[in-house]
């Protein structure tokens, strides 16, 4: 059982770590069961924001044209959370992502963490629906933003608070932190398409690249595509 922790949420431009970029993060860190500190950061992908993920998270190209790189961003992120236990509404995605990308800047991610979607469906078998919004409803959690990184980490704590306090005396085992097994997938070395059209983009553009074409993975090659074409336009004939 845990009152010192850190609840988290992240918004994405998709459900692949290894293919997807993280736009947002939010978290709150407790003490003792009370909020204590807060952090919240909007973040620029390379690729451009789907309608879609707008559609569901309310987050726009606009809103995230003049934030910081996740390069920038997830450093910040990971010297705020420390070692300290995370919580999430099914956290090992939230997990998954944060390793893949502290993974890519040499950083490791081992903390432990609590699932307040684990806990629900063990405390409470007999609800329809576990999701973050139907408990919401369930206990009476008022949030305002749901989708929002920020928003959805404060409801997430203020669920597992309210059920620590219904459940944590007599069914104390199920409130305890566990480590996350999630296996980074090995990255491709970047395809002869990728280099012959990643040099044409360069060219035309008279972009110097800073690093190499042959040491890319094909995820970076990828996303170094992207950011080119999301900055520069795409190759006109």
């Amino acid at each position: 059982m845990s009152r010192n922790y850190v609840a988290l949420d992240i918004e994405t431009t998709g459900l692949r770590p290894e293919q997807d970029e993280i736009i947002e993060i939010g978290a709150v860190r407790y003490q003792d069961g009370m909020a204590v500190e807060t952090y919240s950061s909007l973040i620029k992908p390379n690729a451009r924001i789907s309608s879609r993920i707008t559609e569901i998270t309310g987050i726009t190209n606009a809103m995230v044209q003049e934030e910081r790189s996740c390069e920038e961003v997830l450093p910040e992120f990971l010297a705020f959370l420390g070692a300290d236990i995370m919580i999430g509404h099914n956290v090992r995605f939230d997990y998954s992502f944060l390793k893949v990308h502290a993974y890519r800047q040499k950083m490791n991610l081992d903390n432990k963490a609590i699932d307040t979607l684990y806990l629900a469906k063990k405390l409470h078998p007999e609800f329809e629906s576990r999701s973050l919004g139907a408990m919401c409803s369930q206990y009476g959690i008022i949030n305002e933003h749901a989708h929002r990184a920020f928003d959805d980490a404060k409801a997430c704590a203020e669920l597992y608070e309210m059920m620590y306090k219904q459940f944590g005396e007599s069914m104390q085992e199920v409130f305890l932190a566990k480590p996350i097994a999630y296996k980074i997938k090995k990255e491709e070395s970047i395809t002869s398409k990728q280099k012959i059209y990643l040099n044409d983009l360069t060219k035309y553009h008279k972009i110097n690249l800073e690093m190499p074409i042959d040491s890319l993975t094909k995820s970076d090659a990828s996303r170094l595509i992207d950011k080119i074409i999301l900055n520069y336009g795409r190759i006109m004939f």
